[in-house]
């Protein structure tokens, strides 16, 4: 992107937006890169994407550019944890990478944002302001000084989140040892966001959260929601409907997602209608707690997953469900929520953290339970798939919450205001809040030492 004079306050901004990990077929945050980006580039924003491995697939017809800061890509498949040939070390930060998952720990966050800063540093006056998607790295402390324009950063919802509901299902002493190394990164990450000016989250629920779990000052935070693509998740009748088709999207077999509390309820769920059967758009795994289940109750050919599908594909599995499902004992948000819900397919949900703002009341917009029950969630399942008129009410009301309230071009203009917000605070505020991050990063950052 070639330098140029600062723009005027309002007219067209350029953005660095960053990603240390944008698959969009696995977890939300490469899914937000991709349609935030596209938005504000329709707004008439230049959006450059700086993202690393797994890079994000971005609309760049839409005039969204990418660049490649590439990691070592130690957990790709098919050799995740690998250790790199001598040849593959470029500088500090690989071997701070290496070393970090050495002993157990997780280093993207961390050495994604050193390559940023020296990235941006590089670049100073090519942008007006800096986007973090949820790094929160050492790197990125330090201000307009360090980063060449003011920082922003969206944080979904805190880590420690995952962190304790993977702790609270550990089992043994050496496992919850290992779930704590693997986490090391959220305390750095609530020293970041302590020292940030500006927090975008996307519900009032991870607001409560950061607020509580980081220490962030409530004031900092501005809940700007996000939504689905209504264009691409929408109704279409001639998708003929699967009889008892649930379908649910999980992108890892970690407690936080509840599969296996669903792989449960649709045992409970096939007494009584027992066509029911379950696709889970996302990766089997081979042992642990959902596939063990999926013996236990003798579903192999009740249950199947698919993976790497096109989105077009994965659109026209949810149209065809006869419920879609969310059974997650926590989000942040939910896009598949709001995803299924666009498409006009009725959904049945838990309450943890932000769902219900997303999904809405129980029995007027989706069929709401609590999290971590599988009885009241075979309960729900059993009543939509045997009661066409409910589930026809539901999707409808569904797909008007979503065009209401969730889509991506209302979460671009947001975002725009909140950048223009930054870019306009006080020259003092920013001083202070550079100042704090000078001196966290000098102590962590500029002499190699990890924080985890």
């Amino acid at each position: 992107m070639r330098r140029g004079p600062r723009v005027a306050a309002d007219g067209p901004l350029r953005i660095a937006l960053l990603s240390y990990k944008g698959n969009p077929f696995c977890g939300g945050q490469g899914v937000y890169v991709r349609h935030l980006s596209r938005e504000l580039a329709r707004l008439g924003h230049r959006v450059e994407v700086i993202g690393a491995q797994p890079y994000p697939v971005l609309d760049e017809h839409e005039g969204v550019t990418l660049t490649r800061l590439p990691s070592l890509d130690l957990y790709r498949q098919p050799d995740p944890f690998r250790t790199p040939k001598r040849g593959e070390y470029r500088d500090w930060i690989d071997a701070l990478e290496v070393g970090t998952m050495w002993t157990g720990g997780f280093p993207e966050p961390l050495t994604f944002s050193l390559r940023a800063r020296r990235h941006l540093a590089s670049r100073r006056g090519d942008f007006d302001v800096v986007h973090d998607n949820q790094t929160l790295g050492y790197g990125l402390l330090g201000g307009p000084r360090t980063l060449g324009a003011p920082l922003v950063t969206t944080v979904h919802h805190p880590i420690t989140v995952d962190r304790q509901l993977e702790l609270d299902a550990a089992e043994g002493l050496k496992r919850r040892m290992s779930v704590r190394r693997w986490y090391g990164f959220t305390r750095m990450q609530a020293r970041v966001a302590r020292r940030l000016g500006s927090v975008i989250t996307v519900s009032g629920s991870s607001a409560a959260e950061i607020s509580d779990h980081l220490g962030v000052r409530r004031e900092r935070i501005h809940v700007v929601p996000i939504g689905a693509d209504t264009d691409l998740f929408s109704p279409d009748p001639s998708v003929p409907e699967v009889p008892g088709r649930i379908v649910t999207t999980s992108s890892a077999d970690v407690p936080l997602k509840g599969l296996v509390h669903l792989v449960e309820a649709l045992a409970k769920a096939r007494t009584e209608v027992p066509e029911a059967h379950l696709v889970v758009v996302g990766k089997r795994a081979d042992d642990g707690p959902v596939a063990a289940a999926i013996e236990r109750y003798g579903l192999g050919d009740a249950v199947r997953f698919v993976k790497g599908i096109s989105d077009a594909e994965l659109v026209d599995l949810i149209r065809s469900a006869q419920v879609a499902c969310v059974p997650s004992l926590y989000e942040g948000f939910s896009l598949p929520a709001a995803e299924a819900m666009a498409t006009g397919t009725p959904l049945i949900a838990t309450t943890g953290g932000a769902i219900p703002e997303v999904a809405g009341p129980d029995g007027e917009t989706c069929v709401a339970v609590p999290p971590g029950d599988s009885g009241a969630l075979a309960a729900g399942l059993a009543r939509l798939l045997t009661d066409p008129a409910l589930r026809t009410r539901l999707g409808a009301a569904g797909r008007t919450r979503v065009l209401t309230k969730f889509t991506w071009a209302s979460a671009a203009r947001g975002t725009a205001d909140l950048y223009r917000a930054a870019i306009g605070r006080p020259a003092a505020q920013v001083r202070r809040t550079a100042a704090l991050g000078v001196r966290a990063a000098g102590s962590n950052v500029e002499r190699g030492k990890a924080p985890c």
